[in-house]
């Protein structure tokens, strides 16, 4: 039986809490890729075999028949799986239960979400496995953020800003050997495909502490982490495991490389997601240099922090406790994980994702409804942690009026008040009222954060928490606002130049080993699979924004004097914003949400996407300048 955040009538879940790790720490020094390997070098490897009453990260969305999850709500922070293909001949269909109209299904729930993308294209040398990105943090507004969502953080916009890759891994869709950094293996969704894990190198916006049920590492700062999904199945999502569907290796970016827990999906507990004193910490407005490399060490992150100096990383080695995935039994072995492609060639995909990439630069989004007031109560309490005061359903806000009541609380059974889903001018009920059902629905708010202090309790220590808002996050019994009546889909939310919302990111990069740009890039969203109207084998009503959404956010260039980032880049250097359209700032919005194309449905017509098209941030005809890799002493 699946287990979830629980009312007090519900079965409750439970956080183990372990010793930190310790491991020596890595150099990351460049170095020639090497083949994936399963342990280190003159060992055995090991097999982990999982526990079923401590929970662990083998199935990323929560849903798993077998094994508790660390926590559940971050669904939200998982890859999007494609759905299975129609029946071709000399193809086999998946068992029942997995095809909901081509989406996947996670043990009867849908677990998409919304993922606005720019996909980085190159066939230079190493495109595919070294690469370098430079960002400068976003500001909130001076003001407090308010419940009507007239102020607003970073925070209640995106969950996680990342940037992708496409990762081997044999023990993932669709269990066939993959030769790291190397072209010869097939991205395209095949049953010669090699096997493939997706990579996402997140960041936590501050605000929403703690991270063991939250999605913040503090009040005040960001952090990041190195996390690997893998799918447990063979091709078409044939015998996919429902015990292990998404498995995730996680681990902080920290100043001294040393996991805070056990990265791996089988042994991973309370510690491996709690920061530490070694955690990367990031203020707002702090310049960042992001290096990618795949050294023989292992596939290594690095975020250079060029405002404070200092500098966190992570190494997915066997050494350092990541472990790859057996499909059929769920156990894990060491594993050191590398990139799976030599270039950003357009088909260098992973084969099972919603999304096209690649390398990849993304705003995970669709999470946050602000409310007047909270109702049904629904605490997480376990052994090694506590916190009371979480409940499931938002009042007023973003529901609309007042008096609006939002979606939820659900009983033992999964039967859940006023679910809603999206209609083609606002919100209507939704087919079923059982969360189990597989249908897009939004079944409740939760889970839901008063505004103010709280106590939570961490291995039996009292830690005082603050939400600035009354927040719901969508993602305890759905994964994200599939009704389209939250903060993101709010025209007022995004940057914008007001200063009651926050600043843009600024992105520039990547840029490939010999610090050149890539030449030609994709916009691409996989929001359409999440639209109860969206028919992803015909592409019928799949929008950006959503039908009854009253807006979508994209992704913008500016060239503006004072708009770079820090001193890196040559005055009227062109550099990547996302949101809205910022009076004086925007250079191009390039069609704002006609950006992201039509959708794929070729491939997958959850996914909308663009042509191929030259990279407008290098493109001399709207006035970009021709950018470089700037130089170590270049002034920050």
């Amino acid at each position: 039986m699946q287990s979830r955040w629980s009312f007090k009538r519900r079965s409750t879940w439970a956080l183990a809490a372990a010793p930190v790790l310790a491991m020596a720490s890595l150099s990351i020094a460049a170095a020639s890729p090497a083949a994936a390997h399963s342990a280190p070098s003159g060992t055995t490897a090991r097999v982990i075999v999982p526990s079923t009453t401590k929970p662990n990260n083998l199935d990323c969305n929560g849903w798993s028949r077998k094994y508790k999850a660390l926590n559940p709500s971050h669904r939200m922070l998982c890859v999007d799986p494609r759905g299975p293909l129609k029946y071709k001949k000399g193809w086999n269909s998946p068992a029942g239960g997995y095809n909901s109209h081509g989406r996947f299904i996670d043990n009867g729930h849908y677990v998409g979400h919304d993922e606005p993308s720019v996909k980085f294209i190159s066939a230079a040398a190493h495109s595919g496995n070294t690469m370098t990105y430079f960002m400068k943090m976003p500001h909130d507004p001076a003001k407090h953020a308010t419940n009507d969502g007239k102020v607003v953080d970073y925070a209640e916009l995106s969950v996680a800003p990342w940037f992708g890759l496409p990762m081997c891994d044999p023990g993932s869709y669709p269990q066939n050997p993959c030769k790291p950094d190397s072209d010869s293996n097939i991205g395209a969704n095949v049953p010669t495909a090699a096997g493939s894990a997706f990579m996402e190198l997140q960041f936590y916006p501050p605000g929403f502490a703690p991270f063991a049920d939250n999605i913040s590492c503090s009040q005040t700062q960001w952090c990041a982490a190195l996390t690997i999904d893998s799918a447990e199945s063979l091709f078409n999502f044939v015998a996919l495991n429902p015990n292990c569907p998404e498995p995730i290796n996680f681990a902080y970016l920290q100043t001294n490389g040393k996991p805070t827990g056990p990265p791996g999906p089988q042994n991973a507990t309370l510690a491996t997601q709690t920061p530490n004193a070694h955690t990367l910490k990031i203020n707002a407005g702090d310049v960042l240099k992001v290096s990618i490399t795949d050294p023989a060490a292992g596939f290594t992150t690095r975020v250079t922090d060029l405002t404070s100096g200092q500098s966190g990383f992570m190494v997915a080695s066997a050494g350092n406790g990541f472990l790859t995935t057996n499909y059929k039994t769920c156990a894990g072995t060491p594993f050191t994980f590398h990139a799976e492609y030599a270039t950003a060639a357009q088909q260098n995909q992973v084969p099972w994702a919603a999304l096209e990439g690649g390398v990849l630069m993304e705003q995970e989004t669709g999470h946050s409804e602000v409310c007047r007031s909270l109702s049904h109560q629904d605490p997480i309490v376990s052994k090694s942690f506590r916190d009371g005061k979480v409940y499931d359903t938002c009042i007023g806000g973003s529901e609309g009026g007042k008096r609006a009541k939002g979606e939820g609380g659900c009983n033992a059974k999964g039967i859940c008040l006023n679910p809603t889903t999206q209609g083609t001018t606002r919100p209507i009920a939704c087919p079923s009222n059982n969360d189990n059902s597989g249908q897009l629905c939004e079944f409740a708010d939760g889970q839901c954060f008063p505004q103010g202090n709280r106590i939570t309790f961490i291995n039996g220590h009292p830690v005082r928490e603050n939400s600035p808002v009354n927040l719901c996050e969508a993602a305890r019994f759905q994964n994200g606002d599939l009704d389209f009546d939250g903060l993101p889909y709010q025209k007022t939310s995004w940057p914008d130049g007001s200063p009651n919302v926050p600043t843009s990111i600024r992105y520039a990069g990547p840029f490939d080993q010999a610090g050149n740009p890539y030449p030609s890039i994709q916009f691409e969203t996989d929001i359409a699979g999440s639209e109860f109207l969206c028919n992803v084998f015909t592409g019928s009503n799949c929008d950006a924004p959503p039908l009854s959404a009253k807006f979508y956010p994209f992704w913008t260039l500016t060239n503006k004097v004072g708009q770079g980032i820090g001193h890196l880049f040559p005055t009227h250097a062109c550099i990547w914003n996302f949101g809205n359209v910022i009076p004086g700032v925007t250079t191009r919005a390039f069609g704002r949400d006609a950006q992201y194309g039509t959708p794929d449905i070729a491939v997958y017509g959850g996914t909308i996407i663009s042509a191929v098209q030259n990279n407008p941030e290098v493109n001399p005809k709207i006035n970009c300048l021709a950018l470089t890799l700037p130089s170590a002493s270049a002034k920050h």
